[in-house]
């Protein structure tokens, strides 16, 4: 190969390196979780609308299952091949502060931002006075019941109390056939979350005083009680085989007569199962009146390595506009994180979610601690022996938090 030629071919190299390089300052690589069918189109449109008003830049999509984002997240950002922007569940969010993975939006954030928010859906993403991400999707716990069922079983009203709950998990029992009372999740994301609806209301927390909480009176009895509408019959057979999503398709199909879970499922049935008749109603209280809610935030967050910051945040100005906000929430069914957004009549007038605005005052959110989405699986796998038959409460949960202790150290 003559001189000229090697030339030729370095300048040609240079030429496909300068193309790509250019291409790359150009794109936003955006990897978003799927929540329901509506996820993925949803972006696409935004990132399509995004594109015609800045033609300069282009936004790629990449819709992720959720059972599968943390593990893609950690693969990717170990090789350095991660997103521009990602979503994240807020509870992650700590981790990739601590770890230096994520941006600080602050520069950014100008009072006029600010104030498109609801203060208790935006402060998760606040650590140590910066702002590390932005509420993509907010939601909060209640029970759905299903009217007819409750109706033949001779039950006029949801349970107020636990107690009420199993003695109507019973009636329907004797219904006979294949509906059960309680539609439990014993498997993925948010099982343990499903264990604290009743530990909260039987007065227990997550973490006191830097241990775990999982060794206490209150989580031994729910642990029990839970345990009991299992053995009883009064849940779906094999728990542990149920995700979230599996238990809520149970409840669309007439196969569970509740289930407890957030906004998204109303229109799920909506636009799944039109003709089924159900109500919505605040999770159980427990003996001395105590109630809770799991309040939950996702953030779409920037990444630390990203080349394309100013390109990125000015798509994040887009998504977070009252029109996009509408857009997205109306649908995934979450609620809204933008003051003039929860005035639009879709959400002020919409009795579903009415019930979960009321409950937010009681709202629990995920403890924003080192280590979290560990001590999450170690009550997941114990509440997972449990359900089985394979270990019993008391010694079970104290073992989990033994484990649990050591992670908070």
């Amino acid at each position: 190969m003559t001189i000229k030629q090697k030339l030729c071919l370095l300048a040609g190299a240079s030429l496909v390196a300068f193309s790509t390089s250019a291409f790359a300052e150009s794109t936003v690589r955006v990897t978003i979780a799927e929540y329901s069918k509506g996820t993925g189109p949803y972006f696409e449109e935004a990132a399509k609308a995004f594109e015609a008003a800045n033609p300069d830049t282009k936004i790629q999509i990449e819709v992720v299952p959720w059972e599968n984002l943390q593990q893609k997240l950690t693969t990717d950002i170990s090789a350095g091949a991660n997103a521009d922007l990602s979503i994240i569940g807020t509870r992650w969010l700590l981790d990739y502060v601590k770890a230096g993975i994520v941006a600080p939006l602050d520069e950014n954030i100008k009072p006029d931002f600010k104030a498109r928010f609801i203060e208790t859906f935006l402060s998760p993403s606040v650590m140590n006075g910066k702002v590390y991400g932005l509420p993509i999707a907010a939601s909060a716990r209640a029970m759905y019941y299903n009217k007819d069922i409750f109706a033949k079983a001779g039950i006029d009203a949801p349970p107020a109390t636990w107690a009420e709950f199993k003695t109507d998990a019973e009636k329907i029992k004797k219904l006979g056939g294949e509906t059960y009372g309680f539609g439990l999740q014993g498997k993925e994301i948010e099982t343990d979350v499903y264990f604290y609806y009743g530990m909260w209301s039987n007065g227990g927390e997550i973490v006191k005083d830097g241990k775990s909480g999982l060794d206490s009176q209150a989580a031994i009895d729910t642990a029990k009680l839970y345990k009991s509408f299992i053995d009883e019959g009064l849940t779906q057979p094999g728990v542990t085989s149920y995700a979230r999503e599996d238990v809520q398709n149970l409840f669309k199909r007439g196969k569970v007569a509740t289930v407890i879970t957030a906004p998204f499922l109303s229109n799920q049935i909506k636009n799944e199962a039109p003709n089924l008749k159900y109500g919505v109603a605040p999770i159980p209280a427990g003996p001395n009146g105590d109630k809770g809610t799991y309040g939950v935030t996702d953030s779409i967050v920037l990444f630390e390595n990203s080349k394309n910051k100013e390109a990125a945040w000015k798509f994040l100005d887009f998504l977070f506009t009252t029109e996009q906000r509408t857009k997205f929430d109306k649908v995934e069914g979450f609620l809204p994180v933008n003051v003039e957004e929860s005035k639009d009549p879709y959400f002020a007038d919409n009795v579903d979610l009415k019930i979960f605005t009321s409950l937010l005052p009681n709202a629990r959110f995920a403890p924003v601690i080192p280590g979290w989405e560990d001590i999450a699986q170690t009550t997941s796998n114990a509440l997972q022996k449990i359900y089985l038959g394979q270990g019993e409460p008391e010694a079970t949960l104290k073992e989990a938090a033994e484990k649990i202790n050591a992670t908070l150290k």
